[in-house]
């Protein structure tokens, strides 16, 4: 019996990476949010979007701000700030330079939480993203993490604040 061959489009070679890839893409967010929702009661994305507030001026970001960084519509990001507001970790303003616009804000519990989801969550990252490889492959994961993105989006991601020190 002969083994079929794959459809046209992507060489092997690209085949193989792109297999990798796609298992990547997702093995690794299911591994995030087990980790955040059994620990912190969080799923990776709310996490993130608590982690964004936090490194915020005044922890504070523009609702359509947060949504590019979280790359996501506003309707889901405003889902995601309504389960938040719920457990008391955000609320929502007007933004005092523009009454039509909406801000989230991290409340002082939101800070809490974040304090405690943090320390576990880049302990897995480090374990699982960045243990495996060398410090020369973290910076071409970089690399090739910005080069993707840029061709998917050229809009400007998320980063986070320069660390001084």
């Amino acid at each position: 019996m002969t083994r079929p061959s794959p459809p046209p489009g992507l060489d092997a070679a690209h085949l193989e990476a792109w297999a990798a890839i796609a298992t990547l893409l997702e093995r690794l967010p299911a591994a995030l949010d087990a980790q955040l929702q059994r620990d912190s009661d969080l799923s990776h994305f709310e996490h993130g979007l608590l982690f964004a507030l936090g490194t915020a001026s005044d922890r504070a970001l523009r609702m359509s701000t947060l949504a590019g960084y979280a790359s996501c519509t506003l309707s889901r990001l405003s889902r995601a700030i309504t389960r938040l507001e719920k457990k008391g970790l955000v609320r929502r303003d007007v933004d005092p330079e523009d009454g039509r616009v909406s801000l989230a804000v991290l409340t002082d519990a939101g800070g809490d939480a974040l304090a405690r989801s943090t320390p576990g969550h880049h302990a897995l990252v480090e374990r699982l993203v960045f243990e495996p490889l060398s410090e020369s492959q973290v910076r071409q994961l970089g690399a090739i993490s910005r080069a993707i993105n840029a061709a998917i989006d050229p809009a400007e991601p998320w980063r986070p604040p320069t660390q001084s020190g």
